[in-house]
């Protein structure tokens, strides 16, 4: 059980003890991809006790740039506050839960020699990875397609994951020379034998059932059936995980990895010697 006083205790050290200034705006950068205004960035449904967030950058599968970062946030905290809010849903708009953080309007940024604005955005992502991690109340993530690096950042530290058919997991950092970051040391570390090292070093991709095998996934569904469960996730009102736990049980699915799986040869022999 977490310390809800030491974990607000922590946040309020962090806010007190930044380098950047809070009130930063990024109206004058020239970059397009990063200036998308936040409201648009980051849709808002309010149902019976929850709120879902929706990441809405389909035409970049939804990588993450301080608009989003940001409006999350604040609408994160917002909801952490108000007590008629009993858990959040995360997903994203089309065909990626997302792709990770926008590299492209860092390198941008990097071109310009703008580097406050890059430190500005590490430190507001980072920080909401730990705020997913660290959530005082349930949260629920569904990864109904690409879910890579610091998309599996903001979901994978949360309480509840359900993955399906489309869903396609990876931290592909060393692919372009970093390391993966966002969280992905603590969960990946935590993964079977050295299947999270495995992950870790190629970048390699699974599916949303080895996601659920290994136990990334807390849940399972078909795609068909993720509208469903959104529906049925409005009607409860409640902050109790175990109940929102059932309900995801509800449209979850038994499946196994395909036999061509990594999951397969980490279980047989090489990956853990």
């Amino acid at each position: 059980m977490q310390s809800f006083k030491s974990t607000s205790i922590l946040r309020h050290f962090l806010q007190k003890s930044r380098l950047v200034s809070q009130s930063r705006s990024f109206c004058g950068v020239s970059s397009n991809v990063l200036i998308d205004e936040p409201e648009n960035t980051v849709l808002v449904e309010g149902k019976a006790s929850s709120r879902t967030a929706i990441l809405n950058r389909p035409h970049v599968l939804n990588a993450i740039n301080y608009s989003i970062a940001s409006r999350l946030m604040k609408l994160y905290k917002s909801w952490e506050d108000d007590p008629d809010i009993g858990f959040v849903v995360l997903k994203g708009n089309d065909r990626a839960f997302s792709a990770g953080g926008d590299i492209v309007s860092l390198y941008n940024l990097l071109k310009q020699g703008n580097f406050q604005d890059c430190k500005e955005f590490c430190w507001t992502m980072y920080s909401l990875v730990y705020v997913v991690g660290t959530y005082l109340k349930p949260h629920v993530a569904l990864l109904n397609g690409v879910t890579m690096g610091g998309g599996a950042g903001i979901s994978i530290p949360g309480t509840f994951r359900v993955a399906t058919e489309k869903t396609v997991f990876a931290t592909p950092e060393t692919l372009i020379g970093y390391h993966p970051d966002a969280g992905a040391s603590f969960y990946l570390s935590r993964l079977p034998g050295y299947l999270g090292e495995y992950l870790a070093l190629t970048g390699d991709k699974i599916s949303g059932a080895e996601m659920i095998s290994c136990g990334l996934a807390t849940h399972y569904s078909h795609s068909a059936k993720i509208h469903l469960i959104e529906e049925q996730l409005g009607t409860l009102i409640t902050d109790d995980p175990s109940v929102i736990e059932r309900s995801l049980g509800n449209w979850g699915e038994i499946v196994h990895p395909d036999p061509a799986s990594i999951l397969h040869r980490y279980l047989s022999s090489w990956i853990n010697m």
